[in-house]
């Protein structure tokens, strides 16, 4: 009998989760959260039209394994041809695929120090090599970002605008004037899932035909369809027709493909969740500001709240809100690991935030 003969690289890399997802927590503590606010998913669900094409598909057949549908649909929403369309099982998946078409190795990539993790868990897994700069004022800084690519020659830098796990953003406008020191050959990852929720001129006018830059976007935030795991990036044609070289082609399901289109048709809808967030948001800093905390801008769905001392007190916070029953995360690296970061949610999940957050208090200082 013998083992598998894992790779170098494989046997290498620990086996772990990103992520501990709420289900995991739940498990763990022997019963369900009274309050879901950690992983930014939008409890406002989705369109009720895509609720009834989602149920009105035959679900037996595979998924178009093109999109074509869905592709073109979203290239007349965006005013870009359907060839600098590519549809993938969220952000994570395109990301992934994106990695291995231009990550190998010692091949080095920037990031933000404390930015997403799942990016840099798709780079080290195909070996790159991450270069990380820090946050400049609780915002990701592309000029530090632009510069350590040029030090290093990266093949790429992730930059998400609106920041998660911050909130923070920048305008588009300033992200294509900061592009101008973007090193010849790296691309530029950028990260648009929250942009929905972000005021008027936070996207990137930059030209889908532009080689140095993809973009990527999500169903999973404002749309309500996390669970159903559809992403998609907006590029030049070459990359786009890139991904058919390493993309799973039945990777699409046919109800989430269904879903999206229906919910990208419902502008009523997608108005009225931007709404609901706005509202929450509001409502969350109102309970930290009632609380002596401060909490940060944000044009996200969800909001950080510096807890005013440092990580190790912002966790203590954290555990005791979990041990209520309300689930919320927190930023992983210094100085922003001082902030906890809780989820817009309905009128009930915020009223369980604001009754839980003063006791959470009182323990973390005792």
């Amino acid at each position: 009998m013998t083992n598998p003969r894992y790779t170098p690289l494989a046997l290498s890399l620990p086996a772990t989760v990103p992520f501990v997802g709420p289900e995991t927590q739940e498990r763990q503590r022997g019963a369900p959260f009274v309050a879901r606010l950690g992983a930014n998913e939008s409890v406002f669900g989705p369109s009720p039209r895509a609720i009834e094409a989602m149920a009105a598909t035959d679900i037996w057949m595979y998924g178009d394994p093109e999109n074509h549908d869905l592709r073109h649909a979203l290239a007349d929403h965006h005013g870009v041809s359907p060839e600098n369309i590519v549809v993938g099982e969220g952000i994570d998946g395109l990301l992934g695929y994106l990695v291995r078409l231009l990550v190998g190795p010692g091949d080095a990539v920037v990031t933000s120090d404390g930015a997403y993790p799942t990016f840099n868990y798709h780079v080290v897994g195909f070996g790159g090599v991450l270069h990380k700069v820090p946050y400049r004022n609780d915002h990701e800084d592309p000029a530090a970002l632009f510069d350590k690519a040029a030090e290093v020659a990266a093949k790429l830098i992730y930059l998400a605008n609106p920041d998660n796990p911050m909130g923070s953003w920048h305008s588009g406008a300033d992200i294509v004037e900061a592009m101008e020191a973007l090193p010849q050959g790296c691309l530029l990852v950028l990260d648009e899932a929250y942009v929905e929720c972000a005021p008027d001129g936070t996207a990137a006018p930059v030209s889908p035909n532009d080689p140095r830059v993809i973009r990527m976007r999500t169903f999973s935030k404002v749309y309500g369809m996390a669970g159903a795991r559809v992403g998609y990036a907006i590029g030049a044609p070459g990359l786009i027709a890139a991904f058919n070289k390493v993309r799973n082609h039945f990777g699409m399901n046919r109800a989430a493909q269904a879903g999206a289109l229906a919910a990208l048709q419902d502008v009523v809808w997608l108005s009225q969740v931007q709404t609901q967030i706005s509202a929450a948001r509001e409502r969350i800093a109102q309970i930290a500001r009632e609380n002596g905390l401060d909490p940060l801008p944000s044009a996200t769905n969800f909001v950080a709240i510096d807890c005013g001392r440092d990580g190790t007190f912002a966790k203590a916070v954290l555990e005791s809100l979990v041990d209520q029953g309300v689930f919320v995360r927190m930023p992983f690296a210094p100085p922003q690991n001082r902030c906890i970061r809780v989820s817009c949610g309905k009128a009930a999940d915020l009223d369980a935030f604001a009754a839980a957050l003063p006791k959470a208090l009182e323990a973390a200082k005792a």
